[in-house]
């Protein structure tokens, strides 16, 4: 007769990070584990500016992501800040994963991050190849050679190198499997059904910023803030049919990209309203009326207080 022994493996459970230049592929990553839209992803850089942490629940594991603004030399003052909340992340966190794109050469940007991740020493580094759907065989063996010898040169020794397509979902959940050892072990730090810590309404936020910087021409990306003012349940509404109303300002730095944002005939800011409030909905489960205004935060980026005021 046998007898059925419970499993010894003790729980684990902390936080990774994943780290790379901007666009290498961070945000779409963490929402293939996740397996839920939490992390905005666009194709412009520069556009994670929360830690917006993701949470891959397993039975015997749960990883929480925290999602850095990519490192890049700062020109303004938000990016000086930015990088001070990467550098802060990498000291608390359990393991880093170092994102560089299969289908890009390494350059200056992954160097100069490279080099700063050399000086953390106690956290182990796992180096993950991204976007290897769109390189072949041959251009990913290089590329994996190349990662190696960078670590060899500045004295990282990495715990991991994998490749992995967060499009094609191509070994996603292998490197989770090789992250979790990486973790203490620990009961679950949330419940069971999280899957973000971010509060709801800088969620809602992103969401619309992500929409409103899809096709905007260049010069916009950074000079796009969204504060979401109120959310508040539709008072008077039968229980089987509730409506929530959010109020959000869309920030731009000068007068000039107002007309960009709003388009001809108020056309782009309805756009940008009814796509993100498909998300929105799909985030909350619940029906939302969306009033959305554009306003003129002069030179925000540079402003301590308005940086402040608009939540940085």
């Amino acid at each position: 007769m046998s007898v059925r022994t419970e499993s010894s493996a003790a729980h684990r459970a902390g936080f990774a990070c994943f780290v790379g230049r901007p666009n290498a592929g961070k945000s779409t990553l963490t929402n293939a584990l996740v397996g839920t839209k939490v992390a905005i992803t666009s194709n412009r850089p520069q556009t994670t500016r929360h830690t917006v942490r993701g949470i891959v629940h397993r039975p015997e594991a749960q990883l929480v992501l925290v999602d850095t603004p990519g490192l890049h030399k700062p020109r303004t003052l938000l990016g000086e800040r930015l990088n001070d909340v990467v550098r802060t992340t990498w000291s608390e966190v359990d393991v880093i994963g170092f994102c560089l794109p299969a289908d890009q050469k390494i350059g200056p940007g992954d160097r100069y991050i490279a080099g700063e991740l050399a000086d953390i020493k106690k956290t182990p580094k796992v180096a993950i190849v991204t976007k290897t759907d769109l390189v072949d065989s041959k251009a990913l063996a290089a590329q994996l050679i190349a990662i190696d010898q960078l670590g060899k040169e500045l004295g990282i020794e990495w715990a991991e190198i994998i490749p992995v397509s967060a499009v094609g979902d191509t070994q996603v959940s292998l490197l989770a499997d090789l992250l979790v050892p990486m973790l203490p072990e620990s009961p679950p730090l949330y419940p069971e059904g999280d899957l973000t810590d971010e509060p709801e309404q800088v969620m809602v936020a992103e969401l619309i910023r992500e929409a409103a910087l899809e096709g905007v021409r260049d010069e916009l990306p950074h000079s796009i803030a969204v504060v979401v003012e109120e959310m508040l349940p539709r008072e008077d509404r039968p229980a089987d049919k509730p409506l929530l109303d959010i109020h959000a300002n869309v920030y731009i730095e000068r007068p000039s990209q107002k007309g960009i944002i709003i388009g001809p005939k108020g056309k782009r800011l309805k756009e940008v309203g009814m796509k993100s409030r498909k998300h929105i909905e799909a985030l909350l489960g619940t029906p939302v009326f969306l009033d959305l205004h554009v306003k003129v935060a002069k030179d925000w980026q540079r402003d301590p207080k308005q940086l402040r005021k608009l939540g940085f």
